[in-house]
């Protein structure tokens, strides 16, 4: 089944300057493939593709990057950094499910969640987090059941919930965490207005092996109130924004001699068509 979940950021004609600065914020951090469309990175080993998609969409805290810091210099030292240029939506302080956490936006538009605390054996240093909000405020448990019942390797984790008498709703999500092919993901409800909505600034990128897993996803999650998009993205009802591609697009694109005209036969679709893009240029 397919291979790997990443996040792709919508960062207008940024993308390099951005990879650079995310780079030199992580160790073991650096760029492995860089076109005129696309910077593709890894932070401590977790995957990121920047887009340079010109002013049409940017990205908001609806899907934020949530990171373990081991001590107080590192948590100290990302806060600063990613701080610098941008802006605080919770400042750097105690809290009651941390004793040191901040939210920021950096100065890219991102969003990080930090949090001082031991990465667990075998977890990534560095997770999506996913908040429910606006219109789809609530939906946090229904969501993750539907991803999780798509995606091989998948399944839900730790859940916590809103009890009687709480901030929000009973049965609302609190935080939960959850994997999708092995990848983990974090999750939570939270009222707020259409500034929080799901959009095409953060995606997920899912790549698959044939032509059956890319009907398969692309069926299931535009599914029910999902939309269809161009160029293999989607809308699933939740809002959020899928890339359905076949793992070798990124061969096919960079073929010097029939590039071109794939990515012309890929502009013309929706739902992505392994064998025509392979007989592009034929």
């Amino acid at each position: 089944m397919s291979k790997i979940i990443y996040p792709c950021l919508w960062l207008d004609d940024q993308a390099r300057p951005a990879a650079d600065f995310y780079c030199s914020l992580f160790a073991d951090s650096h760029i492995t493939k860089e076109s005129s469309v696309v910077v593709e990175f890894e932070l401590t080993g977790f995957k990121i593709i920047g887009l340079n998609g010109g002013p049409n969409f940017s990205i908001n805290p609806s899907i934020s990057l949530f990171v373990s810091c081991a001590d107080d210099a590192e948590i100290n030292r990302l806060s600063e950094s990613l701080g610098e240029g941008g802006s605080f939506m919770m400042p750097l302080d105690k809290y009651p499910w941390s004793e040191k956490y901040a939210w920021v936006k950096d100065k890219f538009g991102m969003t990080w969640q930090l949090m001082r605390e031991e990465v667990p054996k075998g977890r990534s240093k560095i997770i999506p987090s996913l908040l429910f909000s606006n219109k789809q405020y609530g939906k946090a448990t229904e969501a993750l059941k539907l991803y999780t019942s798509l995606l091989p390797n998948s399944q839900l984790h730790h859940m916590e919930f809103y009890g009687e008498n709480e901030v929000q709703q009973e049965g609302n999500l609190k935080f939960g965490h959850f994997t999708l092919n092995g990848q983990l993901f974090a999750a939570m409800d939270g009222p707020g207005d259409d500034k929080l909505a799901f959009n095409e600034g953060v995606s997920f990128v899912v790549e698959c092996n044939n032509q059956e897993e890319i009907d398969h996803y692309w069926n299931s999650l535009t599914a029910n109130g999902g939309e269809e998009s161009m160029c293999g993205w989607l809308k699933d009802k939740f809002g959020v924004s899928w890339q359905i591609i076949p793992t070798v697009l990124g061969k096919l694109m960079s073929d010097p001699k029939r590039g071109p005209d794939v990515m012309n036969a890929l502009l013309k679709m929706r739902k992505l068509d392994i064998a025509k893009l392979e007989n592009a240029g034929n």
